[in-house]
């Protein structure tokens, strides 16, 4: 039996986008609250309070990537990645309560109108803040996908959903304005908020995924596979129970290698090495671990179930 693997790659420290979303979400914060107090609308006031809890997400993401970073130790042998995880489902929820906010708010609204002022720099100043959270957002979901990193990819997500708020809050105000018919700053707001509501539960199924070890995608799944046939020869080199999972931005593989019972250790130990070698140069967060059997041996097909 023969156990192998490579560490994973080292992930650059990602903190520095944390303190990014931190600092857009303080200034969009500000720059909606003050649209808010302007114009008095229940649109702009759900978009301040989907920043804030902008704001609130990126703490928690600087706090989960912070632990998420630390190395494995005598009571985590795998790392903390995982830690990425309830930081993404935290912030779901929070996408969730602001929604449920907005729509509460949307609702009082509806039933006690109230006339709008200063519509046009109101709109302005939001406009402002949808450029700032889409350019942090495309860079924080770019910046995730490439690292493998959950919490960014959520954040990234949340503000662009954010933009999406305000481009609604936009809409409904310029009918509003254009029309008069200041019902349409509610309805656009319990619209929006019903909009947030699908991206929250998007971002807990994801994060419940990763806590429940899912598996590679599809894709890298057949990646891997067809390094495993490459490396096949029937009836002497064969592998099976062959399992991925991610954790946070680390993958894992373990896999059965099938080899001549007549080889010798070293040459078992060289040929897992140089498969091992061809994965990692694939998927450098990839950690593999192997197990050599000999393919003539029954035993060794007794344990090719998940």
């Amino acid at each position: 039996m023969e156990n192998t693997g490579r560490p994973a790659a080292t992930t650059p420290d990602l903190r520095k986008y944390a303190w990014l979303a931190i600092a857009t979400a303080v200034l969009t914060v500000l720059l909606k609250g003050s649209a808010w107090a302007i114009t008095g609308s229940v649109g702009l006031l759900s978009d301040a309070a989907e920043s804030m809890v902008n704001l609130v997400a990126a703490i928690v993401a600087l706090v989960s990537l912070t632990i998420a970073a630390r190395p494995a130790d005598d009571d985590h042998h795998f790392g903390h990645s995982k830690a990425e995880y309830f930081s993404a489902a935290l912030e779901g929820i929070m996408v969730f309560v602001a929604a449920a906010s907005i729509i509460y708010l949307g609702i009082e609204r509806l039933l006690n109108p109230r006339p709008l002022e200063s519509i046009g720099f109101g709109l302005a100043i939001s406009m402002v803040a949808a450029v700032l959270n889409g350019v942090v957002g495309r860079i924080l979901i770019a910046v995730g996908t490439r690292h493998r990193s959950i919490t960014l990819r959520a954040d990234g997500k949340h503000l662009m959903t954010d933009v999406y708020t305000s481009i609604g809050v936009v809409v409904g105000l310029g009918l509003a304005w254009l029309t008069g018919w200041n019902w349409m700053d509610p309805v656009v707001a319990i619209l929006v908020g019903v909009n947030i509501l699908v991206t929250g539960y998007r971002l807990i199924s994801e994060s419940t995924a990763g806590l429940m070890d899912v598996s590679l995608s599809p894709q890298d799944n057949a990646r891997i596979q067809a390094i495993l046939d490459a490396h096949a020869e029937t009836g002497r080199i064969e592998f099976h129970a062959v399992r991925t999972r991610e954790s946070g931005s680390r993958q894992f593989m373990e896999m059965h290698m099938l080899v001549p019972g007549d080889w010798t250790v070293l040459r078992g130990h060289d040929a897992m090495e140089d498969l091992v070698e061809k994965i990692v140069a694939e998927f450098p967060a990839m950690r593999v671990t192997g197990h050599l059997e000999p393919v003539s041996d029954p035993r060794s097909y007794e344990d090719m179930t998940l």
